[in-house]
């Protein structure tokens, strides 16, 4: 092979590449709100998660072929507040999405745990996830999504973060002089935080967002089982019941809630998987995620035919 074809195959190699590298976005085009100067270095040096996030964005990832619905979904990490779990809670759900035809975002948003960083930490991540729904909404034909299908899924202390975005889209946190909706359309919850009462509360979480000791008037705003409306997106929930981390009373009340106020929803509950499994139980293996794309077809948030 002669140079010149050697680097005709390379030029191709890596324009191939770059077509299917994720997009990194930014949150924020200028200053970041609710942020102030701290000292803290993001941190990925544990395989699979990352800390001490303070420049926030979203990693974009597109299938080859879309399903003809046009829905796409912005996952939030788990992680108690702490950090982000996004490989596995992230990364990897991004992908089984794409290979359904699905456009995801994976939200690397703040946590209030670095209260140094930011002014206020309540509503640090919060700000993050309706940003990302702006974005995401305002960007509906760059990115050809259908805007009216934008899907908000969290896991653990994300699964807290994205029911707060749908029971609480009515105090919009960011900027949004276009009235842009930040309500999710739909919302996906992995063994979810729920509750903040001190019988259900993953404390850590509660701590990080809210202090050692919060107030019962903000435990019950953030018990997010209590704020559930006829407004509430529609919901698919899947929780393990041996989980010891999150009671899985979080999800039953919550489902309870959404049935109250007749949200269509859907709630699977595992007898063994414990907390954080993603997308493999081991002690269970079946492709919970089957539901999910089931679920989202019975909603019409999914055809299950690719463009």
């Amino acid at each position: 092979m002669t140079l010149q074809k050697t680097m005709q195959l390379l030029l191709l190699l890596i324009a191939a590449n770059t077509i299917h590298a994720q997009t990194i976005i930014p949150l924020y085009k200028d200053a970041i709100p609710n942020a102030k100067p701290c000292n803290k270095v993001e941190d990925n040096t544990v395989a699979g998660r990352v800390g001490s996030i303070t420049t926030p964005c979203m990693y974009a990832f597109i299938p080859e072929k879309k399903d003809s619905a046009k829905t796409c979904v912005i996952i939030c990490p788990g992680g108690g507040y702490r950090y982000l779990a996004i490989d596995h809670e992230g990364y990897q759900v991004a992908k089984a999405y794409n290979a359904r035809g699905i456009t995801a975002f994976v939200l690397k948003n703040r946590v209030p745990v670095d209260a140094e960083c930011c002014e206020n930490k309540e509503f640090v991540a919060l700000m993050d996830a309706q940003q990302a729904i702006k974005l995401v909404r305002e960007s509906a034909v760059e990115y050809n999504i259908n805007p009216n299908n934008i899907g908000l899924m969290g896991f653990s202390a994300g699964g807290h973060l994205a029911s707060t975005a749908g029971t609480h889209f009515n105090t919009v946190t960011i900027e949004n002089s276009t009235n842009t909706s930040v309500k999710p359309n739909f919302l996906i919850l992995g063994y979810p935080v729920i509750s903040f009462s001190d019988s259900l509360a993953h404390i850590g979480s509660r701590d990080n967002m809210l202090g050692k000791n919060p107030s019962e008037e903000k435990k019950i705003l953030y018990s997010n089982e209590l704020q559930v409306t006829a407004q509430t997106p529609p919901t698919f929930l899947v929780h393990a019941t041996d989980d010891k981390t999150v009671k899985v009373e979080n999800s039953i009340l919550f489902f309870m809630a959404l049935q109250k106020n007749k949200v269509p929803s859907e709630m699977h509950i595992l007898q063994k998987g414990s907390h954080g499994f993603g997308l493999n139980n081991k002690a269970e293996p079946t492709n919970w995620l089957i539901n999910v794309y089931a679920w989202m077809k019975a909603n019409r948030f999914m055809k299950g035919d690719i463009e």
